[in-house]
Protein backbone atom coordinates (compact mmCIF):
# COMPACT_ATOMS: atom_id res chain seq x y z
CA UNK A 1 0.00 0.00 0.00
CA UNK A 2 1.99 3.32 -1.36
CA UNK A 3 1.30 6.51 0.94
CA UNK A 4 0.80 8.47 -2.07
CA UNK A 5 -2.21 8.30 -3.93
CA UNK A 6 -2.63 6.86 -7.53
CA UNK A 7 -5.48 7.13 -10.33
CA UNK A 8 -8.16 4.65 -9.34
CA UNK A 9 -7.18 4.41 -5.69
CA UNK A 10 -9.95 3.83 -2.82
CA UNK A 11 -9.92 6.46 -0.46
CA UNK A 12 -11.86 8.07 2.43
CA UNK A 13 -12.90 11.35 2.44
CA UNK A 14 -13.54 12.97 5.98
CA UNK A 15 -15.27 16.67 6.01
CA UNK A 16 -15.08 19.12 9.41
CA UNK A 17 -17.99 17.42 10.42
CA UNK A 18 -17.13 13.86 10.66
CA UNK A 19 -19.25 12.62 7.64
CA UNK A 20 -17.65 10.62 5.42
CA UNK A 21 -17.89 9.37 1.69
CA UNK A 22 -16.05 6.21 0.10
CA UNK A 23 -14.78 7.47 -3.30
CA UNK A 24 -12.42 6.54 -5.98
CA UNK A 25 -10.16 8.80 -7.42
CA UNK A 26 -10.11 9.50 -11.19
CA UNK A 27 -8.26 11.93 -12.55
CA UNK A 28 -9.64 14.30 -15.10
CA UNK A 29 -13.13 13.56 -12.91
CA UNK A 30 -14.52 15.91 -9.87
CA UNK A 31 -15.92 14.96 -6.41
CA UNK A 32 -19.18 16.59 -5.59
CA UNK A 33 -21.25 17.14 -2.42
CA UNK A 34 -23.86 19.71 -0.77
CA UNK A 35 -20.26 21.52 0.18
CA UNK A 36 -19.13 22.17 -3.19
CA UNK A 37 -16.79 20.24 -5.48
CA UNK A 38 -12.80 19.44 -6.52
CA UNK A 39 -10.52 17.94 -8.63
CA UNK A 40 -9.41 14.28 -7.79
CA UNK A 41 -6.56 15.68 -9.69
CA UNK A 42 -5.58 17.64 -6.36
CA UNK A 43 -5.26 14.25 -4.71
CA UNK A 44 -3.71 12.32 -7.55
CA UNK A 45 -0.08 12.22 -6.52
CA UNK A 46 -0.41 13.57 -2.73
CA UNK A 47 0.25 11.78 0.36
CA UNK A 48 -1.90 10.10 2.79
CA UNK A 49 -3.99 12.37 5.27
CA UNK A 50 -3.90 15.67 2.96
CA UNK A 51 -6.43 18.15 3.07
CA UNK A 52 -8.62 19.80 -0.14
CA UNK A 53 -10.60 22.81 -0.12
CA UNK A 54 -13.85 22.38 -2.37
CA UNK A 55 -15.29 25.00 -3.89
CA UNK A 56 -17.56 26.20 -1.52
CA UNK A 57 -14.94 26.33 1.22
CA UNK A 58 -15.45 22.83 3.03
CA UNK A 59 -12.27 21.87 3.66
CA UNK A 60 -11.91 17.61 3.86
CA UNK A 61 -9.36 15.35 4.94
CA UNK A 62 -8.25 12.14 2.54
CA UNK A 63 -6.66 9.06 3.52
CA UNK A 64 -6.91 5.24 2.37
CA UNK A 65 -10.13 3.51 4.56
CA UNK A 66 -9.04 0.63 7.07
CA UNK A 67 -11.37 -2.26 6.88
CA UNK A 68 -13.58 -0.82 9.66
CA UNK A 69 -13.95 2.39 7.31
CA UNK A 70 -15.00 0.40 4.41
CA UNK A 71 -17.34 -2.25 5.94
CA UNK A 72 -19.55 0.82 7.22
CA UNK A 73 -19.82 2.57 4.01
CA UNK A 74 -19.60 -0.22 1.80
CA UNK A 75 -22.51 -1.37 -0.47
CA UNK A 76 -25.03 -4.63 1.45
CA UNK A 77 -26.59 -7.18 0.16
CA UNK A 78 -27.06 -8.69 3.59
CA UNK A 79 -26.78 -7.39 6.78
CA UNK A 80 -23.16 -7.12 7.97
CA UNK A 81 -21.01 -8.27 11.00
CA UNK A 82 -19.81 -5.11 12.71
CA UNK A 83 -16.31 -4.19 13.15
CA UNK A 84 -17.11 -4.28 16.99
CA UNK A 85 -17.92 -7.98 16.88
CA UNK A 86 -15.61 -9.05 13.95
CA UNK A 87 -12.10 -8.33 16.19
CA UNK A 88 -13.38 -10.77 19.05
CA UNK A 89 -14.23 -13.51 16.30
CA UNK A 90 -10.26 -12.83 14.90
CA UNK A 91 -9.08 -13.53 18.16
CA UNK A 92 -11.62 -15.76 19.96
CA UNK A 93 -11.92 -18.07 16.75
CA UNK A 94 -8.30 -17.75 16.58
CA UNK A 95 -7.47 -17.24 12.81
CA UNK A 96 -4.18 -17.52 12.44
CA UNK A 97 -1.09 -17.40 9.03
CA UNK A 98 -2.23 -20.27 6.72
CA UNK A 99 -5.50 -22.14 8.68
CA UNK A 100 -7.80 -23.17 6.40
CA UNK A 101 -11.03 -21.34 7.57
CA UNK A 102 -14.81 -22.12 6.32
CA UNK A 103 -17.55 -19.54 6.98
CA UNK A 104 -21.74 -19.70 6.26
CA UNK A 105 -23.53 -17.36 5.10
CA UNK A 106 -21.03 -15.12 3.00
CA UNK A 107 -23.69 -11.66 3.86
CA UNK A 108 -21.68 -8.95 2.59
CA UNK A 109 -18.37 -9.90 2.61
CA UNK A 110 -17.61 -7.92 6.00
CA UNK A 111 -16.43 -11.09 7.71
CA UNK A 112 -14.55 -12.87 5.21
CA UNK A 113 -12.29 -9.93 4.33
CA UNK A 114 -11.19 -10.18 7.82
CA UNK A 115 -10.91 -13.53 7.34
CA UNK A 116 -8.83 -13.39 4.68
CA UNK A 117 -6.35 -10.96 5.99
CA UNK A 118 -6.04 -13.25 8.88
CA UNK A 119 -5.48 -16.18 7.07
CA UNK A 120 -2.73 -14.43 4.90
CA UNK A 121 -1.89 -16.32 1.23
CA UNK A 122 -0.77 -19.50 2.90
CA UNK A 123 -4.43 -19.81 4.29
CA UNK A 124 -7.43 -20.26 2.68
CA UNK A 125 -11.16 -19.36 3.46
CA UNK A 126 -14.24 -21.25 1.76
CA UNK A 127 -17.64 -19.10 2.25
CA UNK A 128 -21.13 -21.30 1.58
CA UNK A 129 -23.83 -18.80 1.02
CA UNK A 130 -27.19 -19.99 -0.44
CA UNK A 131 -28.12 -16.59 -2.19
CA UNK A 132 -26.18 -15.84 -5.18
CA UNK A 133 -26.92 -12.18 -5.36
CA UNK A 134 -25.58 -12.35 -1.96
CA UNK A 135 -22.68 -13.79 -3.48
CA UNK A 136 -22.11 -11.13 -5.75
CA UNK A 137 -22.47 -8.15 -3.82
CA UNK A 138 -20.20 -9.66 -1.69
CA UNK A 139 -17.81 -10.77 -4.01
CA UNK A 140 -17.62 -6.75 -5.26
CA UNK A 141 -17.25 -5.70 -2.15
CA UNK A 142 -13.73 -7.94 -1.40
CA UNK A 143 -12.37 -7.43 -4.26
CA UNK A 144 -12.75 -3.83 -4.08
CA UNK A 145 -10.90 -3.65 -1.31
CA UNK A 146 -8.51 -6.55 -1.36
CA UNK A 147 -8.08 -7.68 -4.96
CA UNK A 148 -8.21 -10.86 -6.62
CA UNK A 149 -7.82 -13.32 -3.57
CA UNK A 150 -7.07 -16.72 -5.01
CA UNK A 151 -6.94 -18.38 -2.16
CA UNK A 152 -10.95 -17.92 -1.32
CA UNK A 153 -13.63 -19.91 -2.93
CA UNK A 154 -17.48 -19.58 -2.60
CA UNK A 155 -19.83 -22.49 -2.62
CA UNK A 156 -23.48 -21.73 -3.67
CA UNK A 157 -24.79 -24.45 -1.46
CA UNK A 158 -26.70 -24.96 1.64
CA UNK A 159 -24.60 -26.02 4.52
CA UNK A 160 -27.55 -27.48 6.26
CA UNK A 161 -27.15 -30.25 3.50
CA UNK A 162 -23.47 -31.31 4.42
CA UNK A 163 -20.19 -29.66 4.08
CA UNK A 164 -17.34 -31.10 1.24
CA UNK A 165 -14.35 -29.88 3.08
CA UNK A 166 -12.24 -31.85 5.81
CA UNK A 167 -9.83 -31.36 8.28
CA UNK A 168 -10.53 -27.65 8.50
CA UNK A 169 -8.85 -25.74 11.29
CA UNK A 170 -11.77 -23.23 12.14
CA UNK A 171 -15.53 -23.30 11.01
CA UNK A 172 -17.41 -19.77 11.39
CA UNK A 173 -21.43 -19.81 10.96
CA UNK A 174 -23.70 -16.59 10.61
CA UNK A 175 -26.90 -18.59 10.20
CA UNK A 176 -30.64 -18.45 11.61
CA UNK A 177 -29.92 -22.34 12.46
CA UNK A 178 -26.33 -23.13 12.95
CA UNK A 179 -27.97 -26.68 15.41
CA UNK A 180 -28.74 -28.50 12.45
CA UNK A 181 -25.21 -27.72 10.83
CA UNK A 182 -23.01 -29.00 13.90
CA UNK A 183 -23.08 -32.65 13.09
CA UNK A 184 -21.57 -31.70 9.49
CA UNK A 185 -18.39 -29.16 11.62
CA UNK A 186 -18.06 -32.20 13.47
CA UNK A 187 -17.00 -34.27 10.51
CA UNK A 188 -15.20 -31.55 8.77
CA UNK A 189 -13.79 -30.07 11.49
CA UNK A 190 -10.17 -31.37 12.68
CA UNK A 191 -9.58 -32.46 16.78
CA UNK A 192 -8.88 -29.23 18.71
CA UNK A 193 -10.57 -27.37 15.71
CA UNK A 194 -12.94 -24.16 16.48
CA UNK A 195 -16.30 -23.21 15.98
CA UNK A 196 -17.67 -20.05 16.50
CA UNK A 197 -21.38 -18.75 15.78
CA UNK A 198 -22.53 -15.33 15.88
CA UNK A 199 -26.83 -15.42 16.70
CA UNK A 200 -28.85 -12.31 17.83
CA UNK A 201 -31.26 -13.99 19.84
CA UNK A 202 -31.37 -15.83 23.19
CA UNK A 203 -33.22 -19.01 22.13
CA UNK A 204 -30.87 -19.79 19.05
CA UNK A 205 -28.22 -19.38 21.04
CA UNK A 206 -29.51 -21.47 23.35
CA UNK A 207 -30.10 -24.31 21.01
CA UNK A 208 -27.06 -23.64 19.03
CA UNK A 209 -25.07 -24.20 22.60
CA UNK A 210 -26.75 -27.51 23.56
CA UNK A 211 -26.17 -28.86 19.76
CA UNK A 212 -22.63 -27.98 20.23
CA UNK A 213 -22.52 -29.89 23.69
CA UNK A 214 -23.97 -32.51 22.18
CA UNK A 215 -22.44 -33.15 19.06
CA UNK A 216 -18.71 -33.30 20.13
CA UNK A 217 -17.66 -29.55 21.28
CA UNK A 218 -15.92 -28.67 24.53
CA UNK A 219 -15.26 -25.62 26.38
CA UNK A 220 -18.60 -23.97 24.91
CA UNK A 221 -18.91 -20.46 26.00
CA UNK A 222 -21.16 -17.26 25.19
CA UNK A 223 -20.59 -13.47 25.32
CA UNK A 224 -21.39 -10.47 23.65
CA UNK A 225 -19.32 -7.18 23.17
CA UNK A 226 -20.83 -3.57 23.55
CA UNK A 227 -19.60 -0.42 22.05
CA UNK A 228 -18.95 2.95 24.15
CA UNK A 229 -17.25 5.65 22.79
CA UNK A 230 -16.45 8.80 24.55
CA UNK A 231 -16.16 12.70 24.05
CA UNK A 232 -13.30 14.16 25.12
CA UNK A 233 -12.92 17.65 24.37
CA UNK A 234 -10.25 19.61 26.78
CA UNK A 235 -11.75 19.23 30.52
CA UNK A 236 -15.30 17.89 29.11
CA UNK A 237 -14.93 14.06 29.38
CA UNK A 238 -18.16 12.63 29.17
CA UNK A 239 -18.98 8.88 27.53
CA UNK A 240 -21.04 9.62 24.37
CA UNK A 241 -24.96 9.67 23.85
CA UNK A 242 -25.08 7.10 21.86
CA UNK A 243 -23.62 3.48 22.14
CA UNK A 244 -23.56 0.69 19.90
CA UNK A 245 -24.67 -2.29 22.03
CA UNK A 246 -26.05 -5.86 21.51
CA UNK A 247 -26.05 -6.76 17.96
CA UNK A 248 -25.30 -10.64 18.73
CA UNK A 249 -23.96 -13.50 21.06
CA UNK A 250 -20.60 -15.33 19.93
CA UNK A 251 -20.84 -18.92 20.61
CA UNK A 252 -17.34 -20.42 20.30
CA UNK A 253 -16.24 -24.43 21.03
CA UNK A 254 -13.05 -26.22 20.46
CA UNK A 255 -13.70 -30.54 18.71
CA UNK A 256 -12.55 -32.70 21.16
CA UNK A 257 -12.59 -36.88 20.95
Amino acid sequence: MNAVFSDGDLVLMVDAKGRRYLVHLHSGEKFHSHAGSFSYDEVVGSSEGVTVRSSGGQVFRIVRPTLGDYVLKMKRGAQVIYPKDIGPILVWGDIFPGARVLEAGLGSGALTMALLRAVGEQGSVVSYEMREEHASQALANIKMFLGDCPNHQVRIADIYDGIEETDLDRVMLDLAEPWWAVPHVASSLRLGGVLLTYLPTVPQLEKCSDAMRAGGFAFVETFEVMHRGWNIDGRSVRPDHRMVAHTGFLTVGRRVD
